[in-house]
């Protein structure tokens, strides 16, 4: 019997399936890497699967930047572009090199985020023989610099949007592939994968005035309505008693579906998969654009053509308008985390509970224990990019608003980084009509870390015609935007200006940015 290379490929990704992979073949993903580029730069394979270290150990980033964005750390120079939290607690990993010269295959990705991953890594699954592109390093962008919070929900769509918009039926089908589905994706990965990622389970969202528990409740019955029981609401005195010690919050809502992740170690958990696989992957390799031919769609890049025979698939998020013609969707914005040295006291004092926490603030604190008592905090949505001394200072006074006991403590890191939203608050997902189909999502509004590892799958799942999940997001409709990655700087401003005034007169109107 003769196996080409695709059958090869589809043989791993069902051993990897299977789970027999790494214990009985461990030099198989070796050779279907050898079979499917010849001429890539030498890997070790088994060297990408993430290591988390003990703790964070600074130095310097091996990631390229968007020139808008920056690291901070205590310890380093002015001048100097430090690693990241993530970045600092992972050890060294590999660049894989830039596209060696022109090629082909039946799918270009471009984007090594969670989207972009998860999408090859799928398809390799299916059997189809994909190349993913990078235009700088694993990682750089938000999918290893965001909170780590996975919450369910498509971007700010949460139950109760859903329901208003959609029927009964439409409405239970999109929750339970934005909740239920989206998780246990990320935990079937990275079990069958075997990496750690620190992943945690469940999450809380406080109340942080009393008016907004009635939404809380609200929400909670949506998803009972949809057969989700699997949130609680509670009053202030459980939630400090067992969850969260801070004065300054009202009640809850508990949720058991969710959680916290290092995202980092997901996005190279899943490459390591893809790579394992067979998966062509290049970085530092910056595509000029695409075109359509009689042969199918040709990637341009600045080291070469890419020939896709089949689709293309953009995961570039805020990005996409620059490969895309005719008004945006989407308006950028830029937020910001930062991670304490290790607390004085015991975070369990603070946390009880160890569950991630988002607030119900027009500006939404959210924060969560990370490894060795440190505290990770994050929020603000700017429209210019903010610098380390100003994001510092008011990362350090809302942590010191809820956190009183935390009023000396100082930051050890902190970054920024771009996302974008939409006016609906859902993620713009399309599909392009052409024979070579271009698949794109972008719009996720801060939110998405696990929706975007399920929204790969249903990329590969259309495309190899397994089912419609893709077509369910492409109907959600959407306003346009002109100009609007040049408004951000204005625009985000004034939203949060008249968002402001709601708030501050009625401030038992639940309103968040």
């Amino acid at each position: 019997m003769t196996m080409n290379r695709r059958d090869f490929i589809s043989t791993v990704a069902t051993l990897a399936g299977a789970g027999v992979l790494s214990s009985v073949l461990p030099n198989l993903s070796l050779l279907a890497q050898t079979l499917t580029a010849a001429d890539a730069r030498a890997v070790n394979v088994d060297k990408l699967r993430p290591t988390l270290l003990e703790d964070a150990q600074h130095r310097a980033s091996r990631l390229g930047l968007d020139p808008r964005i920056w690291n901070w750390h205590k310890d380093a120079a002015a001048d100097a572009m430090p690693a990241n939290y993530y970045e600092a607690s992972l050890a060294d990993w590999s660049a894989f090199g830039s596209l060696p010269g022109d090629q082909n295959c039946e799918v270009v990705v471009i984007g090594g985020g969670l989207l972009g991953v998860s999408t090859a890594l799928h398809l390799a699954e299916a059997g189809v023989d994909v190349i993913l592109v990078e235009k700088d390093n694993i990682g750089s962008g938000a999918s290893g610099r965001n909170g780590g919070q996975m919450t369910p929900g498509l971007a700010r769509w949460e139950a109760e949007t859903m329901l208003e918009k959609l029927s009964s039926d439409e409405a239970k089908r999109l929750w339970r592939f934005a909740s239920v589905e989206a998780m246990n994706l990320v935990d079937e990965l990275r079990e069958r994968y075997s990496f750690e990622c620190d992943r945690k389970y469940g999450h809380i969202t406080v109340a942080v005035h009393a008016g907004h528990m009635g939404p809380l409740v609200a929400n909670a019955d949506a998803r009972r309505q949809m057969g989700d029981t699997a949130m609680k609401v509670i009053g202030p005195h459980e939630l400090q008693e067992e969850y969260v010690r801070s004065g300054i919050y009202h009640g809850a809502n508990i949720d058991s579906i969710g959680g916290q992740i290092q995202p980092l170690a997901l996005l190279r958990g899943l490459v390591y998969g893809f790579a394992r696989l067979g998966g062509r992957i290049y970085d530092s390799t910056k595509v000029k654009g695409f075109r359509q031919d009689a042969g199918g769609t040709v990637v341009e890049t600045e080291r070469g053509a890419i020939r896709a025979s089949k689709a293309v698939v953009l995961g570039v998020h805020s990005s996409t308008g620059e490969f895309i013609s005719g008004p945006s969707t989407t308006v950028p914005f830029f937020s910001y985390v930062a991670v304490t040295p290790p607390l004085p006291v015991d975070v369990k004092e603070l946390i009880p509970s160890d569950l991630p926490v988002y607030d119900t603030q027009l500006q939404v604190d959210y924060y969560r224990a990370v490894r060795n008592n440190r505290l990770l905090f994050g929020g603000q949505g700017t429209g210019n990019s903010w610098s380390p001394r100003d994001v510092n200072n008011y990362l350090l006074g809302r942590i010191r608003t809820v956190f009183p006991q935390l009023e000396k403590n100082e930051l050890e890191y902190s970054w920024g980084g771009i996302s974008d939203l939409t006016l609906n608050g859902a993620p713009d997902a399309r599909k392009s009509g052409d024979s070579v189909p271009v698949y794109m999502v972008h719009g996720w509004s801060g939110h998405g870390v696990a929706q975007t590892v399920r929204i790969g799958k249903a990329i590969s799942d259309d495309l190899t015609g397994r089912n419609d999940d893709f077509t369910m997001l492409t109907c959600i409709d959407h306003a346009s935007i002109p100009l609007g990655s040049y408004l951000s700087p204005v625009a985000i401003p004034l939203a949060k200006g008249v968002l402001g005034v709601i708030s501050t007169f009625n401030p038992a109107e639940m309103v968040s940015f």
